[in-house]
């Protein structure tokens, strides 16, 4: 028999590539992972992993069982919601992984209906950027994340599928009294000069406003860096700085100016599952929810 906890584990190593990063991510010791793994090898009476220097890596077979383990579980956490007594009604837990202007926009509307539609249905939020989400989901950390489709750094894949919701367009936040407020829309390469705020090295949008800069032909001149948009918010509010944001990330009760840009650049939200037949009921229901408060004008 599979143990469900080694087979996460295994699951994890293929989608984090070391042991470390799985005890990391597992709040394990890096002996107990080795240790749980090994037996993992025992039980399935074949060889999963093999050593490469100082370093593990999953032979085919380990390749094939991690790439299964997911579904596996899925479909066990699928069997204990039936034998609680709901059969096809959402029930169980939910893990949703989204980006900190989604939690708001999309995720929780999504929640607070479920909670009246579906009261053994319950749902986690989870705080998880573009660069983070899909690891998470594929380290199964996440059931369902909402995400962009845009991001470079990490490719999609036949293991995920992908349901669009809504596309939002990045803008040029500024001050009330900037010279660009009173203009219409901006033109990043006449911003060159100025004092930016960008978010946490390596995120989404710090490589985004990165990439928009350097195509308009400067290097930005960064004076702080922020992972939580009302910091960045309150930055530009005091004069201090103008941003490249997602406009779903700006909250009009700060006092700033919001201006399209010239060319226009926008990203596109998706929820995003592991493939699995079928999905979960609670996923399903999570999905059609997120859907729902998206809407069929945002999508």
């Amino acid at each position: 028999m599979l143990n469900p906890l080694r087979l996460r584990l295994l699951s994890q190593l293929e989608a984090l590539g070391t042991v470390r990063a799985v005890a990391q991510a597992a709040h394990l010791s890096p002996s107990n992972v080795s240790q749980q793994l090994a037996l993992l090898e025992a039980e399935a009476r074949t060889q999963l992993l093999e050593r490469t220097g100082r370093r593990v890596r999953l032979t085919p077979a380990g390749l094939i069982l991690a790439r299964r383990a997911r579904e596996i579980l899925d479909r066990m956490a699928d069997v204990e919601a039936e034998l609680r007594g709901f059969g096809d009604e959402p029930a169980g837990l939910v893990r949703l992984g989204a980006f900190q202007s989604a939690i708001h926009s999309l995720a929780v509307p999504a929640v607070t209906r479920l909670a009246a539609a579906h009261p053994h249905l319950e749902v986690q939020l989870l705080e998880l950027e573009p660069h983070m989400s899909l690891p998470a989901l594929r380290a199964g950390d996440a059931d369902l994340i909402i995400t962009t489709t845009d991001i470079d750094e990490l490719p999609l894949g036949p293991d995920l599928d992908l349901v669009p919701l809504a596309t939002d367009p990045i803008v040029l936040v500024v001050p009330p009294g900037h010279p660009a407020a009173r203009r219409g829309a901006a033109d990043i390469a006449g911003l060159a000069e100025e004092a930016w705020a960008f978010d946490a090295p390596h995120s989404y949008m710090a490589n985004l406003a990165l990439r928009l800069c350097r195509r308009s032909g400067f290097e930005p001149r960064v004076v702080c860096r922020f992972s939580s948009y009302p910091m960045t918010l309150r930055h530009v509010e005091a004069g201090l700085s103008i941003a490249l944001l997602p406009e779903l990330a700006v909250d009009r009760r700060y006092r700033v100016r919001v201006k399209d840009l010239a060319t226009p650049v926008t990203r596109t939200i998706t929820a995003v599952v592991r493939r699995a037949s079928p999905p979960r009921a609670a996923v399903r229901a999570v999905l059609d929810a997120l859907r729902h408060t998206a809407g069929p004008d945002r999508g």
